[in-house]
């Protein structure tokens, strides 16, 4: 379907005709750096404020307890913001979830913290693409779904989490319970400056190998200690060594050692490793778990294993392609460039979402670019414009009854 009807028309000029930049430069001021939790609670109830504008109860839910391996080999209990959760209609035919996070990467230290205009209709700022500028076309969309015929056939969840930025550990069980029984789900990451969408992604598990070793003197008696510096060097490289076409490996630092006229006991290993397909990331769980053992016996110290992958695998699967097909459809309806997807090494919640069988678009957000760097730019221009796409994509979902 290439042509809007009449009804659609004038809801996509609503949605187009909210103040979305105006939220997103409120919004985008406030530092909400996912350890900032003074900001995000700042932030929480400025969104809590905005989605109160929709029917259904808007909450704040608390954040399940993360833990985190800390330089000196302790495990600590980190504190993470509460999420943001609407819920409307549970008893429609059509269900959907959206998702997005009030997180950003900037801590409320770094320099990165004002708004400014690079160009006109380019705006620079922490977190205006991702993703504040996201939430804003979330709202957007969905309070022009609400004026439109289709509102009664659909119901949704809203979830705008606090630690996207830093792997979704608080949130993860919040995201599997609302995805179940979904139709479809979207995802306002940033789409690429020129509209692409991000389509099959890799897992993310990030590890901290905690290595004790025995302290020795390095002069007197050498033998009789335990290099924990060594033996995490050799786990890195045989980790380091699994790279493939289906797995990349990324042994990233290693906290540790002391005085040179000491024997290291002690040393922490953090590696990232992203496999492509479920298969590969079972196959890479084992081959860590056999390197961690193999250092253990031939060095002779003891190794703590902490850490997952908190993000599956999401290949495009059938129902995820009808999806990425109908945005496409929609996008040729409302005249823009054609809209295609591609697979990125990066991850996000939609890789969780996928995980419970849901068919995900994630990249529904603004175009934008230089994320995660104060060069970080959002084309304003585009906030009408995939707001529009969203709200055609739910609306033409609720009229099918599927994807």
């Amino acid at each position: 379907m290439t042509s809007l009807t009449a009804s659609e028309s004038a809801t996509l000029e609503r949605a187009a005709d909210a103040p979305m930049l105006a939220q997103v430069e409120q919004w985008a001021a406030v530092n909400s750096g996912t350890g900032n939790l003074a900001g995000l609670r700042t932030v929480a109830g400025l969104l809590a404020d905005a989605f109160a504008a929709l029917p259904g109860e808007v909450r704040l839910v608390a954040p399940d307890s993360v833990e985190n391996v800390d330089a000196a080999g302790h495990v600590k209990t980190i504190q993470r913001g509460d999420h943001l959760h609407l819920r409307v209609r549970p008893e429609a035919p059509v269900q959907l979830l959206l998702t997005g996070h009030m997180d950003t990467v900037f801590a409320a230290d770094h320099p990165f913290q004002s708004l400014r205009w690079l160009e006109d209709g380019v705006l620079n700022g922490p977190g205006t693409a991702d993703m504040k500028a996201g939430i804003s076309v979330i709202l957007a969309a969905l309070g022009a779904l609400e004026a439109s015929p289709f509102a009664a056939r659909v119901g949704y969840d809203v979830m705008i989490n606090s630690d996207e930025e830093t792997g979704s550990h608080a949130s993860a069980a919040l995201i599997a319970e609302l995805a179940q029984g979904k139709t479809a789900a979207l995802t306002y990451e940033p789409a690429l400056p020129d509209g692409t969408l991000a389509g099959a992604r890799p897992g993310s598990g990030n590890f901290s190998i905690l290595i004790h070793g025995r302290s020795a003197h390095a002069g007197r008696n050498p033998e009789e200690g335990r290099n924990a510096l060594i033996a995490a060097a050799d786990l890195a490289l045989r980790l380091n060594a699994l790279k493939s076409a289906e797995l990349k490996v990324n042994p990233a630092k290693i906290d540790g050692g002391g005085p040179n006229n000491v024997v290291p006991d002690q040393a922490i290993l953090r590696v990232n490793m992203r496999p492509s397909t479920p298969d590969a990331m079972a196959a890479a769980e084992t081959a860590l778990r056999d390197a961690v053992a193999a250092v253990s016996h031939e060095h002779d110290v003891h190794c703590h294993l902490h850490g997952n992958f908190n993000r599956p695998p999401k290949p495009l699967d059938p129902a995820a392609t009808r999806l990425f097909e109908l945005v496409r459809d929609c996008g040729a309806a409302l005249g823009l460039p054609p809209i295609g997807w591609n697979a990125t090494g990066g991850v996000c919640d939609g890789n969780n979402i996928a995980a419970c069988g849901i068919p995900v678009v994630d990249t529904m957000g603004p175009r934008g670019g230089a994320i995660h760097s104060s060069d970080e730019f959002l084309i304003v221009d585009s906030l009408a414009e995939r707001a529009q796409l969203s709200a055609l994509t739910m609306m033409r979902i609720a009229e099918r009854g599927t994807v």
